[in-house]
């Protein structure tokens, strides 16, 4: 088989991956010890993957939760309104928030 391969130029390599994420708009596809070949056909490259997968959302916005929103807002003696704008500015990050509320 590898011979046919090689008279018609296509040349196949065993990649060594530990993981292969492929990311999608809103989620991501992680393969975990994946089977990876790359083949070369006359100047392409293609990559044939399997192994175990499983599919990861990619959340746009941060999960800010009403405890944290309490959190800031007693830390930084501010509003609940005020501390929620800038949870969200600083992606859900308490210490980032409670410090530029603080400023």
């Amino acid at each position: 088989m590898k011979q046919a391969m090689k008279r018609m130029g296509i040349q196949q390599e065993d990649i060594q991956a530990e993981q292969v994420i492929i990311r999608l708009s809103d989620a991501e596809i992680i393969i975990d010890n994946p089977s990876v070949q790359k083949v070369n056909m006359m100047g392409q490259s293609s990559y044939q993957v399997s192994g175990e997968e499983q599919l990861r959302s990619i959340s746009q916005e941060p999960d800010i939760t009403d405890e944290d929103i309490k959190t800031v807002s007693e830390q930084a003696n501010c509003s609940l309104e005020k501390a929620r704008e800038a949870l969200e500015e600083s992606n859900g990050d308490l210490a980032e928030a409670i410090m530029k509320l603080s400023e």
